[in-house]
């Protein structure tokens, strides 16, 4: 039974595994974990217990991780309550799960400051998608601030919504905000992200939530599509480890592993020459 099982998504090893998967999955021991909150900026999550271990995604501030295993040298084996992806990430990352977020980041990216006064030097960056506690606001000539909970210092409030705001109406359009963001296999934030994490982060930000990988979204996402002779803008196109999103007739946006960045190119070029390795898309309607 444990074949059937994507270890991506359910956390099993010989030695222990997720409670849930009691009765699917062969383990030693099975454990309920705990819940942490992704305390850093951001947190590898990789796909072995090393820091060069592959980095197979990342976790974002104010997100919830539930720990199974914790090691001696540091490292939390658990699973990312947003997405399910399963991995191991350090576990001087994570914190208790209170306080609860209050807002999310929206611009690309954003710095803490120690105080209300950009002139202060920054503490850390969080990227967008990244959720805070914010305790108040305040004023420091002109320039409003959200402060942070637990005295962290504060942020440029523009550059935050509350959670319960109303999602971002055009899901494409976020992701042509990350054009010129570097591709990074595996990465999930607007320093470096791969094409299934931006397709994840857009739609999240439209309310709408994503599996983490290509493959993952090709089974799940939307309704497939007979051709691509009626394509429109928000669709999505699927090869065998990438997808871009079409942003109109004639464009397309990804996160490219051949441009290295996240690019708007012309559609039949890049449908020719990606068509060269790994074939025609498959196309999916949201």
């Amino acid at each position: 039974m444990t074949a059937s099982l994507d270890p991506r998504l359910n956390a099993f090893r010989p030695d222990l595994a997720d409670s849930r998967l009691g009765g699917s999955v062969a383990a030693d021991r099975f454990t309920e974990g705990t819940l942490r909150r992704v305390a850093a900026p951001s947190a590898a999550l990789r796909h072995a217990p090393r820091p060069d271990a592959a980095l197979d995604s990342e976790l974002l501030r104010g997100e919830l991780f539930r720990v199974f295993d914790e090691t001696d040298e540091g490292w939390a084996w658990g699973q990312n309550q947003t997405d399910g992806y399963v991995g191991y990430t350090a576990s001087d990352a994570l914190g208790p799960v209170a306080p609860e977020p209050t807002h999310r980041i929206t611009a690309l990216r954003t710095f803490v400051y120690p105080a209300p006064d950009m002139k202060l030097p920054a503490r850390s960056a969080l990227s967008f998608g990244a959720a805070v506690s914010v305790t108040g606001e305040t004023e420091t000539r002109g320039t409003r601030y959200c402060l942070l909970a637990g005295g962290e210092g504060a942020l440029v409030a523009i550059h935050a919504a509350p959670i319960d705001a109303p999602p971002e109406p055009d899901y494409v359009a976020v992701a042509e905000r990350f054009i010129g963001t570097a591709y990074l296999w595996g990465g999930r934030t607007s320093l470096g992200l791969d094409c299934s994490a931006l397709v994840q982060l857009a739609l999240m930000a439209a309310g709408r939530p994503a599996p983490r990988d290509s493959d993952m979204q090709a089974a799940y996402l939307g309704r497939a599509l007979a051709g691509l002779a009626d394509l429109r803008r928000g669709d999505l196109l699927y090869w065998p480890g990438h997808v871009a999103i079409v942003a109109d007739a004639t464009h397309i946006v990804h996160a490219s592993g051949h441009h290295m960045t996240v690019v708007r190119e012309p559609l039949r070029p890049a449908l020719q020459r990606i068509a060269e390795k790994s074939g025609d898309p498959k196309a999916r309607r949201l």
